[in-house]
């Protein structure tokens, strides 16, 4: 299987992908806050042997693409306006969408505006609305990636021994694999402290999706960890939501079932697009 690393220009934005089963069906994964397209690294082989022309992209703020300098740079609308872009710019007419945690939220809003650009939609630990995150470690979060930068705000998240996404699975994994911690470490210096403070900002106030999302008529997928407790409610919500979604709850999986639960996930994942018609 050979992947492929390059960059595409979408507006003023350079957005660094990654590739894999060029020629297939098309079908786009979308990384959350923070994140990176290495959080798919895993997928890519699989993906391609089953017939998927895979692109993963770093969203602007994130990894090697563009860093826009301003939070006013950065919103949900904003990240889907560049992922249509970037399916124009790749020639995927109609594609199937993954997105996890943010890139869920970036998912919801780009279905909701193009429908018919999509022909189905895997929504994976993610939100339908306002998170319930605490006022204060917002302020605090958003004061620190302003004022110091965002190796400060690693270095503290680093040194913290819990937080909203913590999970049993997670804490294990950040004891026992020095790539898993790594990883996250990577991806969060790697981001842009103006997104991380403006995204930040915007996740206990975003209007709440749940209604819009009831006029979906393509095929949905919800993915949630089993252990990934702020997003197990909404999960369920979504799935019961939309009409003839399916809800998959990953045995052992926390925020990132790709890389806690990886053959649980992959069962749910690859039955789910192998169920697609054509």
């Amino acid at each position: 299987m050979t992947t492929q690393d390059r960059t595409i220009r979408v507006g003023e934005m350079e957005l660094a992908i990654t590739e894999a089963g060029m020629g297939g069906r098309p079908l786009l994964l979308v990384h959350g806050h923070t994140g990176s397209r290495t959080d798919f690294d895993m997928t890519f082989g699989p993906l391609a042997a089953a017939g998927w022309h895979v692109v993963a992209p770093d969203l602007r703020g994130h990894g090697n693409s563009s860093h826009p300098p301003l939070e006013a740079d950065y919103s949900f609308e904003i990240f889907a306006s560049d992922l249509l872009g970037l399916a124009d710019a790749i020639g995927f007419e109609r594609f199937v969408i993954l997105g996890h945690s943010m890139g869920g939220m970036i998912t919801q809003c780009l279905v909701l505006r193009a429908p018919d650009r999509v022909e189905a939609v895997v929504l994976m630990d993610t939100s339908h609305g306002p998170l319930p995150i605490d006022p204060e470690l917002v302020k605090l979060g958003v004061a620190v990636a302003r004022d110091e930068g965002i190796d400060v705000v690693a270095d503290i998240m680093g040194a913290a021994s819990d937080g909203p996404l913590a999970s049993e699975v997670n804490r294990r994994m950040m004891a026992e694999d020095p790539s898993y911690a790594a990883r996250g470490d990577r991806n969060l210096r790697a981001s842009s402290p103006a997104m991380f403070a403006a995204m930040l900002a915007t996740f206990p106030g975003q209007p709440d999706r749940l209604a819009a999302l009831a006029t979906l008529d393509m095929p949905v997928l919800v993915i949630v960890g089993e252990q990934d407790a702020p997003f197990i409610g909404d999960s369920k919500r979504m799935a019961a939501t939309i009409p003839g979604a399916d809800l998959a709850v990953i045995p052992g999986g926390g925020h990132s079932p790709q890389l806690e639960a990886p053959a649980a996930w992959w069962e749910a994942l690859s039955g789910f697009l192998a169920s697609l018609p054509g």
